[in-house]
Formats: C-alpha cells, structure tokens, sequence
C-alpha cells in the first residue's frame, strides 16, 4: 500500500443563503479504492463499506472541535457481517467488514445487492464529544443499502429531516471506479418554498456515482440539488482514508489483557508454532506487529501483576 498512489478524496460544503439548508457533497473514491486494497473486498463488500465510510466522512466533518470523534456500526444478519466506520472532526476515516468476500447475486437490474449483502438488523452511532461525553443512536435498517438507512437515523434519532445519496460505482477489474455522496438536511424553521424546491431536486441525485463518472464536479453536483435555489459553497476540504495504529498501541491493547492471559497467549503460540511469539493485526489497515517477552515486563509475584496487569 505504501508505493501505491493514493487517489485524492474531497467533501463540499454549503447552505442556502435563506439558512434552510446545509449540504455536504463528497468524492471518495480515494478512501473506498483505499479501504478495497487494504481489506481485498469482493465487488458488494466493496460498495457496502465505500457507502458507510463515505456517510461517515460526511457525518464526521460536521463535527465541532478537533477532539470529537464518530463510530458508525452496521450490525445485519447478512454474508457482509458487521461494518464498522470511525471518522475525525475533518472528515478522514477507517473502516473493516467482518466478511470482505460477501458477494451475493447482483439485482434483476444488474445492480450490486448491498441490500442482501447486509440484510436485517441495526445502525448505531457513536459521537465522543469533549472529554468524557457520548451522544448514542441506534434505529432499526430500513434496506441495508445504507442511504435509506441513515435517512432513518437521522428522522428517529435525531429528528433531522434529511436526503441522504450514496453510491459506488465498481469497475469490471473489481476496483472502485467512482464513489461518493451527497447529505442535505433541513435547519430550524426552512423556507417552504426552498423545501418544496429541494424535494423537486432529489431524484436528481439519486446516482451520485454515476454523477461523479461523469465527470459532474462537487460544485456542480451541489448546484444540482439546489437547482432554483440560492445557495453559497463555504469550503472544500481534502478527505482520506487514515488509520491510526502504531505499535505502542497494540502493545497497551494486549498488555490490557493481564499478566496470566498474555502468558498463556504466548504458551499456546509456542505449543502450537514452536515460538513464543504474538501476532496482532490491526483490523482497519491489515497491518501486523509482532511481539515477543522482551517487549513485556512480568514482574513475577509484585503487586502489579497480582492486579492482572502486565507492566
């Protein structure tokens, strides 16, 4: 992944100068390209997680202070398994599903099944703000296509109405050919008129890939949805897809673990590979770090390790 060239990813945001509206535009390609070549996901794994991340950078971008964070599960009884997405205040994100080769047969219409891919179940999501404090919603999945289902979120959990779009477009060689979305929601006491307006201008995104392969820039495709409305575009921001892993940090995930469990991982790395040797992956980058005793301290009958840590 290192020597690969990464494709620019960016987030346009608005609002109508009558304060009815706010949009966020996104170009993901580079984060979905990215999280694909990470995770080896099949074509509807592809287009389920390119969807979640693409919400969640839109979401997380309209966060408050450089500290706030955002965690989007989708918990579906379908092949997929669990996705997961954790975005910054600025937008930049990561994310894992549990089965990257959920494939299911495409629709009647040729389209990827994400639906079937993610099936029933649930969408939580987590905002830490300031230090200490969580804000937690969770509604039921309309489809498992994602968009449909934040939409909900945003009506039940948050009283929110909005327009949610969201697409990715995979090409034949399995790469993602183009992704993006598009979230426009009402602010307090809107213009009817600008409402009616916007209601007018949906379908007209409701393929924002397809939008994006056609060359449609943020500007434009914003200008679309806002078609007969007057609207000013206040900042384009450059997005990525960022894990933030290191080393050290696994190291305090498993020494969390205690003194006896981190023994018997190494005892049972031994019995089974004939080294005393750990192995952690981390689940958003694919990146492994491996660990021996040495970089542990047991210190065996203190205080420290009768409390099952390991210092």
């Amino acid at each position: 992944m290192e020597n690969e060239k990464r494709i620019p990813s960016r987030l346009l945001r608005g609002m109508t100068r009558d304060g009815s509206a706010r949009i966020v535009v996104a170009d993901t390609r580079g984060i979905v390209e990215t999280a694909r070549r990470y995770h080896k996901t099949a074509p509807t794994a592809t287009a389920a997680l390119g969807r979640l991340l693409t919400a969640t950078s839109m979401l997380g971008s309209m966060l408050g202070e450089k500290t706030d964070s955002l965690t989007v599960t989708i918990s579906g009884d379908g092949p997929a398994g669990r996705l997961l997405a954790v975005s910054d205040y600025l937008g930049c994100v990561r994310g894992y599903i549990e089965n990257p080769a959920a494939d299911p047969p495409r629709k009647s219409n040729g389209k990827l099944d994400v639906g079937a891919a993610v099936g029933h179940g649930s969408l939580s999501v987590i905002r830490e703000i300031e230090e200490g404090k969580r804000q937690t919603g969770t509604v039921e999945l309309v489809s498992g296509e994602i968009a449909e289902d934040f939409t909900r979120y945003f009506a039940e959990s948050e009283q929110i109405p909005s327009v949610c779009s969201l697409g990715v477009l995979v090409a034949p060689d399995g790469s993602c050919r183009a992704a993006g979305g598009v979230l426009i929601q009402l602010l307090p006491f809107p213009d009817p008129e600008t409402v009616d307006r916007i209601e007018k201008n949906v379908p007209d995104i409701s393929s924002v890939s397809a939008l994006l392969d056609a060359g449609k820039s943020l500007e434009e495709i914003a200008a679309i949805a806002f078609r007969s409305i007057e609207f000013d575009p206040f900042d384009t921001i450059d997005v990525d897809y960022v894990c933030t892993c290191s080393r050290e940090r696994m190291r305090r995930g498993i020494r969390s673990l205690g003194a006896k469990k981190v023994r018997e991982l190494f005892d049972e790395e031994e019995k089974e590979n004939g080294k005393r040797e750990l192995t952690a992956e981390c689940r958003f980058c694919d990146k492994k770090y491996r660990f021996t005793e040495k970089d542990f301290r047991f210190a065996s009958g203190s205080e420290d390790e009768s409390k099952g840590e390991v210092k």
